[in-house]
């Protein structure tokens, strides 16, 4: 029997796109001639609560009765929330542009407790429309919603999670257990009814499940109890980076009541040998898969065929998710936060693995970090015209570990060559080699945004994280992308084991003072987690801290409990750090005092006052290597001569015209080099496949004329250095 096979993603992840593992199997899939189909059940979990039908239903059937004020306001407002949501979740799907002058007369939705914020946030939408204000107000409604659905209906409801907290280092299956034998909840019920017409339209013969979160587990299990008891023939697996970085050393038997196999890391051949498996019992042969044996967990890893190369793995395909159905929405005023939750994203990996691969609170030690392989920039472009064809997004979305610079450099150049008009954003290492020419390049072919860890802005923890940077460094190179027009956010941590008290107090004055010399855009603070695959969960004694305790659980095992030896409670740092982060992002509160943002004492910061002015003030070098490759963005110029006298003497000169996007601007030179100047610009411009070294040029020059360092640096050059004359 041919095997048909259902990939979904399980409540909850994101509202404004899909997560992108099941396309990426789908995609897989195709190349091999394997029947799929594919759901992203949280959006259509999602629309059918949200809607008139659904709110009725809603609140008809509230179990508790409203307690707070603001739920008892809420559901004496349900007409009108019932009267108003259809119109809202068309407007935030794109679909009903008009109905934001509506909302943002604020009379048009009932408002409860999140409006509350609305005072403080006015000025924040000063500068922004009237679209992406109504969007935020259209978002508060919706979490207003919510907040009556929590206290009244599902108290583990969350837009971007469900039941997290049953996920979150639940090193015992026990509760969670527990909880798939209570009565379904509403939301359970909701999710019951997708399933069931889609299970009886496709009639799979294995489900497959992909779990990428915490909050993603519950609804996970219960997708599969579902199956399990309705359908018990089909076979039902689950992956993604839940199981592959927390059910590593799975043993409790009770998971397998629920599904067949749990497979790791990449999925792509460990699914392919599960379908052999079921098409021929006989078979037996599995690739890291985790399976029930004479009533015992097992992992088998016997299959001798290796992982596909990423060349091999096909275009992730997004067809059967409903594409034109996500809702946009603005939830804070973060600009980095906003680019994740408002618009479509098509997903793409420019690389597997990280090329670092050494930072210590990663888990370097996985398959995911630790296997490094880059994808060819014209496959990558290849694979984004082919979505581009299908979904009719040209928004892209790399989610890399860390995307390379030399592969960066690669990509923009392939997608000028195409004359590809896409939009992309990615998360990188703040390397040195991200140059303002590089950033200009990348910027030139669509890219819009990059995120990067600065983690502790301190050399002493950045070394000992082994972050391969300095804040000065970084300093330099989010002042490369912010002048070229790239956002740029930053990901802090504080809590790292051995950080003191005042290595806090001055990571937040090194991040204030990025913020005020304006070359960081947005940012948020983590609190330092350890995780079980991590230089330091595997070797915390190198840290200076030590394990709460060894004992492996019997489901998930990745964050782990420590004590740090410094005593510190970084926990009462979190409120000052970020809500001092908001202001900065807003360009306010420069000048205050760093102790104005706690209610405890902390030091004074030993960072001099301008220590990121003077970094970025240093000289840069710039001397260019000979294999540096010299690249034009412009068009063709216009071409005048004309005769230059001076006491006696003439001249033959050329003006040369350029008209770029923004303005025109004019160079004048002599006739010779002005019309070297025109041959090469052709041989260089980015249009063309063959790319020309810095020696290349110069060796160009000299072949018809002298001095070339002397007209490399003259005025004419410089500018169109100004105007796209790269050197990379």
């Amino acid at each position: 029997m041919k095997t048909k096979l259902f990939l979904i993603t399980p409540p909850f992840t994101q509202l404004n796109t899909p997560y992108p593992a099941t396309a990426y199997i789908k995609g897989f899939l195709n190349t091999k001639g394997i029947e799929s189909v594919q759901a992203d059940l949280g959006i259509e979990v999602i629309l059918k609560l949200f809607s008139k039908e659904g709110l009725s239903d809603l609140f008809q059937s509230n179990k508790e009765q409203p307690i707070t004020d603001n739920c008892k306001r809420i559901f004496a407002l349900q007409e009108e929330y019932i009267k108003t949501i259809n119109s809202v979740i068309a407007f935030l799907q794109g679909k009903n542009p008009t109905l934001a002058l509506q909302i943002c007369q604020e009379d048009y939705l009932p408002e409860a407790s999140r409006f509350a914020q609305l005072e403080e946030l006015d000025w924040a939408f000063g500068t922004m429309g009237t679209q992406d204000k109504a969007k935020h107000l259209a978002t508060l409604y919706l979490e207003d919603i919510s907040d009556f659905i929590v206290e009244c209906v599902d108290a583990n409801f969350g837009f971007s999670r469900y039941a997290e907290r049953l996920g979150r280092s639940a090193n015992s299956f026990d509760e969670l257990y527990e909880a798939l034998q209570q009565e379904p909840t509403y939301i359970d019920n909701l999710l019951f009814s997708i399933l069931k017409a889609r299970i009886e339209t496709i009639q799979p013969t294995l489900f497959l499940i992909s779990v990428p979160f915490p909050g993603n587990l519950y609804s996970a299990f219960r997708s599969a109890q579902w199956v399990k008891e309705h359908f018990p023939e089909i076979k039902i697996s689950m992956g993604g980076g839940f199981a592959n970085t927390e059910l590593r050393s799975l043993s409790d038997a009770r998971v397998f009541e629920f599904f067949d196999f749990i497979t790791l890391d990449d999925g792509e051949m460990p699914i392919e040998e599960l379908i052999s498996n079921i098409e021929n019992t006989d078979y037996n042969s599995y690739k890291r898969t985790f399976l029930l044996e004479n009533g015992k967990v097992v992992y088998k890893n016997n299959s001798t065929k290796p992982d596909y190369k990423q060349s091999q793995v096909g275009t992730p395909d997004y067809s059967d998710l409903l594409l034109d159905k996500y809702i946009s929405v603005i939830e804070i005023v973060n600009p980095m936060h906003r680019m994740w939750s408002d618009g479509r994203w098509n997903k793409l990996t420019m690389a597997h693995g990280c090329y670092w691969g050494k930072c210590t609170f990663c888990d370097i030690s996985l398959d995911y970090i630790k296997v490094y392989e880059p994808v060819a920039a014209s496959l990558l472009c290849d694979r984004m015209e082919e979505m581009i064809a299908q979904t009719g997004e040209n928004g892209f979305h790399y989610v890399d570990e860390a995307a390379p610079p030399a592969l960066m450099r690669a990509l923009a150049l392939e997608i000028l060559r195409r004359k590809l008009s896409v939009t992309w954003w990615t998360n990188i290492r703040f390397e040195k080699s991200f140059s303002k020419d590089l950033c200009l390049l990348l910027k030139a072919s669509g890219c819009i945004a990059v995120s990067g860890g600065l983690e502790v802005a301190s050399d002493r923890l950045l070394k000992l994280i082994d972050k391969g940077v300095t804040v000065e460094q970084v300093a330099k190179v989010t002042r490369n992308f912010t002048e070229a027009g790239v956002m740029v956010h930053a990901y802090l941590m504080y809590g790292y084991p051995t950080q003191t008290v005042q290595e806090t107090v001055d990571s937040l004055e090194m991040v204030r003072q990025l913020f005020e010399a304006g070359v960081l855009q947005s940012g948020f603070w983590h609190q330092f987690a350890m995780t079980a695959h991590s230089p330091v969960g595997m070797y915390p004694e190198k840290f200076g801290v030590v394990k709460e305790n060894e004992t492996i659980g019997t489901f998930a095992n990745n964050d782990i409990n420590y004590i740090d030896n410094t005593g510190i409670d970084h926990d009462k740092f979190s409120f000052g750090l970020k809500k001092s982060l908001f202001n900065f992002m807003h360009g306010i509160c420069f000048d205050y005092e760093l102790q104005d943002w706690f209610d405890f004492k902390i030091p004074k910061s030993k960072i001099t006052a301008d220590f990121i002015f003077n970094a970025l003030e240093a000289a840069e070098d710039f001397t260019i290597k000979p294999t540096a490759k010299i690249v034009w963005l412009g068009g063709k110029p216009s071409v005048e001569y004309y005769t230059k006298s001076k006491k006696g003497n003439s001249w033959e000169m050329i003006t040369l015209t350029f008209h770029d996007k923004k303005e025109s601007f004019s160079i004048q030179t002599n006739k010779n080099e002005g019309e070297w100047l025109i041959e090469i610009l052709e041989k260089i411009a980015v249009s063309n496949i063959k790319i020309y070294s810095f020696q290349e040029v110069k060796t160009d020059f000299e072949t018809h004329l002298e001095d070339f360092e002397l007209f490399w640096y003259s005025k004419p050059i410089t500018t169109l250095r100004d105007f796209g004359l790269l050197v990379l």
